[in-house]
């Protein structure tokens, strides 16, 4: 792989954890935003709900992706991405109200809706025939910006000050965009590399596999989303709240059983059928869920680590159907219609978070909800077709040329 291909590659990596990063550090910097005579007010719902507005953004702004890519080109997009959430998250570090807050982070989920759509389609592009150990690698660098955001951030927020939490990532991410400006476009380097044309896959199969994939994207949207809210808040009141570092690293931990299986499922899929592997994960998913609504102590660290791993492996599944199924040519569209599917159902994950534990003042009503939710993604496993062509791409052509038989 060409030098320039694999400094684009690792910033394209950095970039998913960071997107992942900015979009979790107010579910941790407000257990220490939230007291009495702050500026902020008192409460953990009222300021998680500032956050509404980020990830409604993040959903909305992720639909227009492929058509500006189409404009404007993947890099320059990608650029925008890293001075924008930078400079946002920076400015959410400076506020000190609530409103000027929202907006910072609102502008951090615009910035940041750049990412899936774009990313995801280079590095998909860049991987060739077998993305999921590409996809797995981009989907740890993801996972461990959820998992880094608790920790670094109730550290900064604990022994320095709660600003800093928002400033340094966002001064790493201007850094960032800095490196990515003065490295030359991929898209050349890709243009001269001899590539296997796509497939011709039945049209019956990819309506059903988009189907399933859009139906996926709405409901993880929101089970993801929601699970790495609503982490720190669980692990405070089911460890101790006094102790805010410690609590950032049990998120760590747990979350980090994500990374771990993103790689493996990322190497999986490689070698079987999406749905072999789709399947267990949907089946571990909705128990675990429904587990974490009692458990305490070590033990909720320990379902929280399952959650994670459910969770996230599915994300590299999820996103690996996309390059099995979408032919290149459409597929950046594809992404940004899945991805803004996806965060639709992410947006309402805060509001859905800080409504349930203030009326009922636990997180045990969100997670039983979760679990239902999960229920769904469970269906669309067991539909997702189980097709042997997905490993041996030259196999379609003998399944469309025995329909087009069928057919006379």
């Amino acid at each position: 792989m060409a030098k320039v291909e694999t400094r684009q590659l690792a910033l394209i990596n950095l970039a998913h954890c960071l997107t992942h990063y900015s979009l979790l550090i107010l579910p941790t910097a407000v257990l220490v935003m939230a007291r009495p005579g702050g500026a902020f007010g008192p409460s953990y719902g009222p300021i998680l709900k500032l956050s509404t507005g980020m990830f409604v953004l993040y959903g909305l702004f992720s639909l227009p992706q492929g058509w500006l890519a189409a404009r404007l080109g993947r890099k320059a997009l990608l650029g925008a991405f890293f001075f924008g959430t930078g400079a946002s998250l920076a400015a959410a570090g400076a506020v000190s109200s609530p409103w000027p807050l929202a907006l910072a982070l609102a502008a951090a989920g615009l910035f940041a809706a750049i990412y899936h759509p774009i990313g995801t389609a280079m590095l998909v592009d860049a991987a060739g025939d077998r993305p999921g150990r590409a996809v797995g690698v981009n989907g740890v660098f993801g996972n461990f910006g959820v998992a880094l955001a608790p920790i670094v951030t109730g550290l900064l927020a604990a022994h320095f000050s709660w600003r800093l939490a928002f400033i340094v990532p966002g001064l790493i991410c201007i850094a960032l965009g800095i490196i990515w400006a003065r490295t030359p476009a991929m898209e050349h380097h890709l243009a001269h590399r001899n590539r296997r044309p796509f497939p011709a896959i039945p049209p019956a199969l990819v309506r059903r596999a988009v189907i399933v994939l859009l139906l996926i994207a709405a409901v993880s949207g929101l089970v993801f989303n929601a699970f790495t809210i609503l982490l720190p808040k669980l692990l405070a009141d089911r460890l101790g709240d006094n102790l805010l570092p410690l609590v950032g690293a049990s998120a760590f931990v747990a979350t980090l059983c994500g990374a771990v299986t993103q790689f493996s499922v990322g190497r999986m899929i490689d070698r079987t059928t999406l749905k072999r592997v789709f399947l267990p994960l949907s089946l571990v998913l909705v128990p675990a869920l429904a587990a974490l609504a009692v458990a305490h102590g070590i033990a909720v660290v320990i379902v929280a680590g399952l959650v994670a791993a459910a969770v996230f492996g599915q994300v590299t599944v999820n996103e690996t159907m996309t390059a099995r199924y979408i032919a290149p040519a459409v597929r950046a569209r594809m992404y940004s219609v899945r991805f803004f599917v996806g965060f639709l159902g992410s947006a309402a994950a805060a509001p859905l978070v800080a409504t349930l534990y203030e009326r009922t003042g636990s997180l045990v009503a969100v997670t039983l909800v979760l679990a239902a939710f999960a229920v769904v993604t469970l269906g669309c496993a067991v539909f997702f077709p189980d097709r042997r062509e997905e490993l041996n791409p030259a196999l379609w052509e003998e399944v469309s040329g025995a329909a087009a038989i069928a057919a006379e």
